[in-house]
Formats: structure tokens, C-alpha cells, sequence
């Protein structure tokens, strides 16, 4: 975690489920900071600009979909912990997410009670 806190990273096309996601990380006290991105494109540039300490990202976007952007910020640094959010049809993208690099994933429509769960054991982890 940086310095300053820690800086979440919210990648969702959907207004929505960014304001859904910062929710649950203000409520659980997990990030000082929260940056956002609308599509993949953007969250890699996010990536860079900031470097969060972790990132959930969904996985139908426009411009590039979060498999891709998981693609390229690992490009990027390779140590980066995201999150996938997706439904429960794309278990296939999933596998082909963990495989790319990603620390876990969060099936939507979820329970914030297991989202804080999720995201906090992967800000704990090294």
C-alpha cells in the first residue's frame, strides 16, 4: 500500500456499479483514495497515472474489455492486484482472467458483505 493510504481503482462502463463499488469501500474502510474508469482503454491509462494498490474491474466494457485491460496493466507491472467483477455466465472469462494474472473475481449481482471480503483479503495478500 502506498504512502498515503490506499488507492482503489474502480473499472465499470456502468456509473452505477463504480458508485456501488466506492459504497462498499468507503463503508469498509478500505481505500483512502478512489480513482475511476469508465472502459478498459482508460483503465490502463489510470494504471499508470496512479498506481493503485488495487483494482476491480469489470468485464464488458466499450474501447477494451476488462480482460484486456487486465492484460495490459500486467504488461505494466506485473505485481498488480485486480479483482474481476463479472456475471455468472462468463466463468470462462474468468479462468482465462485468473490465468492472466488477476487475484480473484466477484460474481454480480453481489453481497457487499462477501465484495469487503474479497477486496480486503487481496489487500492483505503480497
Amino acid at each position: 500500500m502506498s504512502e498515503n493510504g490506499t488507492k482503489i481503482l474502480v473499472v465499470d462502463d456502468a456509473s452505477f456499479m463504480r458508485t456501488v463499488l466506492k459504497d462498499i469501500l468507503k463503508s469498509n474502510g478500505l481505500a483512502t483514495e478512489i480513482i475511476e474508469a469508465a472502459d478498459g482503454v482508460e483503465a490502463v491509462r489510470q494504471f499508470i497515472t496512479h498506481r493503485p494498490d488495487l483494482i476491480t474491474m469489470d468485464v464488458n466494457m466499450p474501447k477494451a474489455d476488462g480482460l484486456q485491460a487486465l492484460k495490459g496493466i500486467m504488461k505494466v507491472d506485473h505485481t498488480a492486484r485486480v479483482i474481476m467483477v463479472t456475471s455468472v455466465e462468463q466463468k470462462h472469462i474468468i479462468q482465462d482472467a485468473m490465468k492472466s494474472g488477476a487475484r480473484d473475481y466477484i460474481i454480480k449481482p453481489f453481497d457487499k458483505g462477501s465484495v469487503g471480503l474479497v477486496l480486503n483479503k487481496a489487500l492483505r495478500a503480497k
